[in-house]
């Protein structure tokens, strides 16, 4: 299989409890990898990860380095099959999983940065103050509309968070604006819109504490340029030096996550195998609504690494 591969890590609310159990029990590389996260953390992230309790995984500071662990872990037991990435992006939380799958910065230093990550993204708005909706089937320039008509009418901040899919924008903001901006869009055409259950509105003006936060921490981290370009979440565009990999991890906080914009990259880069790796599906459904044609695969457990390997033509050791 000589195709050109590009992992895609996925971001908070992939996590499910058992997630890695599987990888770890069969593969040593998954066990060491779990084993580092807890080491890293001073706690038993891989109890958590395999055993929940589901409230504790759903905290954004558990959630945030549970799903980097677990994609990190099949990641290393992809590399240990011969199947290796020449390209890379993640979503949101993803984007430091590229990274790492990119010898940016060490899985250490990461797990212990997406939890202090995590910690500022639920500190930056008081609980309840706060909301995202996902915006179904209208244009995203026609919900970005919405969104400043809602700002207006409110008084209030809300803007595009996640630009998905065609199909599928994510909004952020104060939670009276979002309600606001999402009949506004239904009213515009848009086939639904649906409040989603966070403890935060991410990717928009209100991050700004937790962006300085995740500045302060990356400054004190070793970065290298990357070993493969990463899709960076701010512009799309690929990333290739440590500057701008430190640079796109900070202004993500607050900005919107161009996903069809990073896609793009990566299909122009001569990407044409698409692996989202680590928990669920989320990405893969949302590429095949960016573009059907092209081939995904995913790796969360060791059934759908034999599946994908199978699809990769390469032997499971």
């Amino acid at each position: 299989m000589n195709a050109k591969i590009a992992f895609l890590f996925p971001g908070q609310g992939s996590q499910a409890v058992g997630m890695g159990r599987g990888l770890a029990q069969r593969f040593p590389i998954a066990q060491q990898t779990f084993a580092e996260a807890d080491e890293a953390l001073g706690f038993a992230l891989s109890r958590l990860c395999f055993e929940g309790p589901e409230e504790d995984l759903r905290l954004t500071e558990n959630t945030q380095p549970a799903i980097l662990t677990v994609s990190v872990a099949a990641a290393r037991v992809l590399a240990e099959q011969g199947i290796e990435p020449e390209l890379a992006a993640g979503h949101s939380l993803g984007e430091w999983t590229a990274h790492v799958a990119a010898d940016t910065l060490s899985f250490a230093d990461a797990v212990r940065a997406v939890k202090a990550r995590g910690r500022a993204m639920q500190l930056a708005v008081p609980a309840g103050q706060g909301a995202m909706a996902a915006i179904l089937q209208l244009d995203a320039a026609q919900v970005a509309q919405a969104c400043q008509e809602a700002a207006r009418e409110t008084g209030l901040a809300v803007q595009a968070a996640n630009l998905n899919s065609p199909g599928q924008t994510v909004i952020s903001g104060a939670a009276a604006a979002v309600e606001k901006a999402a009949a506004l869009a239904k009213a515009r055409g848009a086939r639904r819109a649906v409040m989603l259950p966070v403890s935060a509105p991410f990717h928009c003006a209100f991050m700004q504490p937790a962006q300085e936060e995740v500045s302060r921490v990356l400054a004190g981290l070793a970065m290298h340029a990357p070993r493969i370009p990463v899709a960076a979440n701010l512009t799309g565009a690929l990333v290739t030096t440590a500057e701008a990999a430190r640079d796109a991890l900070v202004r993500q906080v607050t900005g919107a996550v161009r996903w069809m914009d990073c896609m793009s990259a990566l299909k122009s880069a001569g990407a044409e195998i698409y692996v989202e790796v680590g928990p669920g599906k989320v990405l893969c459904g949302l590429l095949k609504q960016i573009d059907p044609a092209l081939k995904s695969l995913n790796v969360e457990d060791a059934a759908s690494l034999e599946k994908t390997l199978a699809e990769l033509a390469a032997p499971v050791n």
